[in-house]
């Protein structure tokens, strides 16, 4: 399964924005229980989540996965939460202030009970822990290369959060970048993601407005080894399906290479425009083609 470019954040408890679904051109909605919905909001979001799940139409083209994010453990609403969305059947949830493996593991175990009580095919709710959302949390990011956790989907990492949690006032630097504490967990993410054999999933671009920022942050973390990124308006999903989407140039080098090799199957390197390209480009060529139809 190819991994997902563009995940669009939905307020669980605006009608107005979930009947909008169907053409944003996301790859995956992520029904919101959790920030975008205030206290008073959240029973009324969960019935509308879960309505909605029940009621929308995913064989429709160009239908986006549906995944909810639920709240976290220690609020005391994530089961009410599970209660609800799990008989809808979701593609998947986004654990939100992770500490570490250990709660992805209390979460799968809870949907364990409830995709059978709800005779829901075992293990196919994926869960997407937001894994740097605590202080303690990067320090466990290894944890989850060799925790057992088949319902782990990717892995993607917050920054405001964070930051609230450090009681920092800001969590950028005077010229506009991460700080350093924001860049090393960003980074300990993308390493943990794929030593767990996940994709590693972008955290938001909070500045809707700034298309020319979105793109280039995009395509520079697609460059680092992300694989999509989260969005928290419609106007972010075409940008972000684009940067994560290898280009007509790059798909053409990458069978280049992938040809070459094959032209030669005795060989560790070959020459191409004067360069010598060995296996570790020939692995990059392959996940590049793997990533078109």
């Amino acid at each position: 399964m190819k991994p997902l470019r563009s995940f669009l954040f939905i307020p669980g408890d605006s009608e107005k924005k979930l009947a909008k679904v169907a053409g944003c051109g996301a790859d995956a909605v992520i029904l919101d229980l959790e920030d975008a919905v205030a206290p008073s909001a959240k029973n009324a979001a969960r019935e509308l989540v879960a309505a909605f799940l029940r009621d929308f139409d995913r064989d429709a083209p160009g239908a986006p996965q549906l995944w909810v994010r639920v709240n976290p453990f220690d609020t005391g609403m994530t089961e009410g939460d599970l209660a609800a969305v799990v008989p809808g059947a979701p593609h998947g949830i986004v654990q939100p202030k992770t500490n570490g493996a250990d709660c992805v593991a209390k979460l799968s175990g809870l949907l364990d009970h409830m995709e059978l009580a709800h005779g829901i095919a075992p293990g196919s709710i994926r869960i997407v822990p937001v894994a740097t959302e605590t202080a303690i949390a990067p320090f466990r990011l290894s944890e989850y290369a060799t925790a057992d956790l088949p319902r782990l989907a990717g892995l993607t990492w917050g920054a405001e959060d964070l930051a609230a949690a450090l009681g920092a006032t800001g969590n950028r630097d005077v010229n506009g970048e991460w700080g350093f504490t924001y860049k090393l967990v960003r980074s300990l993410t993308l390493m943990a993601a794929h030593a767990a054999g996940v994709p590693a999933i972008e955290t938001l671009h909070a500045d809707f407005r700034d298309e020319d920022g979105l793109r280039a942050s995009s395509r520079a973390a697609r460059a680092e080894g992300f694989s999509g990124r989260l969005a928290i308006h419609p106007a972010q999903v075409a940008p972000i399906n684009e940067s994560f989407t290898p280009s007509d140039e790059e798909v053409a080098f990458a069978q280049r290479i992938v040809d070459a090799f094959a032209a030669n199957p005795d060989v560790g390197t070959v020459g191409i425009d004067g360069k010598m390209v060995d296996i570790p480009h020939l692995k990059a060529a392959r996940r590049t083609l793997g990533l078109v139809d």
